[in-house]
């Protein structure tokens, strides 16, 4: 199980030793005691910026594939859709914080493969989308948005698939009634509550500081965090459910995975070994278990 320490660490390597954020973190923590105010914003603004950078993410696409920019809020959505037969059944698929949609590549060929019709969503601020800042609310919303405009086109989708931070937003679009017939959380996290603690610890935030960013975030967006959690969306969620997590991830406990699989009524959880964070997007048992469970 993933300690404190562990994750604290992995938050400090996503964000790197580099000279830019060396002295970030100086400025930071300077401007806390004589200016608290500016201190927040600029941990905001840090906090809601996936890395890393997006332009690192704008690999060749495959072909067979119609490649669409939606704008969405003040940013903008890019929606990959597979060319399929006339009536196949829809599946939604989302990647997490820092992702892309090529990620989800190999599970979209999978379900194509059987006969689905696979959109992959690449959210505000990854990849090809325009933005800059997103948040986990933003996420949800992009999800709720994107589905609810197929279903206008006529291809509303049966299966919601989602990854890492993009799973947490899938629950909880799920909870609020989205009109989807099942749901995959691959490696879900339980809490985006701790990621404010281990942001705070990386960049030495005080606890007003750290309070302050989440308070910021949630007036500004309209929903508190913790109506993210296991606890909080699990109940809500009338969908059968498939959660995957890998017993040796280091970025999301696989106690995360197995509180969202008890939360939720029904749901089945599926532990893997050896394949981590990432590796599950790509492993064929991972993609069988999903391709399975979604043609159930």
């Amino acid at each position: 199980m993933q300690s404190p320490s562990t994750a604290v660490d992995l938050t400090a390597g996503f964000y790197g030793a580099g000279l830019a954020i060396r002295l970030f973190r100086l400025a930071l923590r300077g401007s806390q005691a004589v200016w608290p105010g500016l201190a927040v914003r600029a941990a905001v603004r840090v906090f809601s910026t996936p890395l890393p950078p997006k332009w690192l993410h704008r690999p060749a696409w495959a072909q067979g594939w119609r490649i669409e920019g939606w704008r969405f809020e003040r940013a903008g959505l890019t929606v990959y859709t597979k060319a399929a037969a006339e009536g196949a059944p829809v599946a939604l698929l989302v990647h997490g914080w820092g992702g892309h949609a090529r990620q989800l590549l190999p599970l979209a060929e999978a379900l194509a493969q059987q006969g689905w019709r696979p959109v992959v969503l690449e959210l505000p601020a990854h990849g090809r989308s325009p933005g800059s800042t997103s948040n986990l609310p933003q996420f949800a919303r992009a999800i709720d948005y994107v589905a609810h405009r197929l279903q206008a086109q006529g291809q509303a989708p049966r299966l919601l698939a989602g990854h890492s931070l993009g799973a947490s937003a899938a629950a909880y679009a799920a909870s609020r009634g989205l009109a989807v017939e099942r749901l995959v959380l691959l490696a879900p996290p339980a809490s985006p509550r701790a990621f404010t603690r281990y942001f705070a610890q990386v960049f030495g935030l005080r606890e007003a500081t750290r309070a302050g960013l989440q308070q910021r975030i949630e007036q500004r967006e309209g929903v508190l965090m913790h109506q993210f959690e296991p606890c909080a969306v699990g109940p809500r969620i009338p969908l059968p459910t498939l959660v995957v997590h890998d017993r040796g991830d280091r970025i999301n406990r696989f106690a995360d995975g197995e509180a969202f699989a008890a939360a939720i009524r029904g749901a089945r959880l599926v532990a893997t070994e050896g394949l981590g964070h990432r590796r599950l997007l790509q492993d064929a048992g991972t993609l069988d278990q999903v391709v399975g469970f979604a043609s159930a």
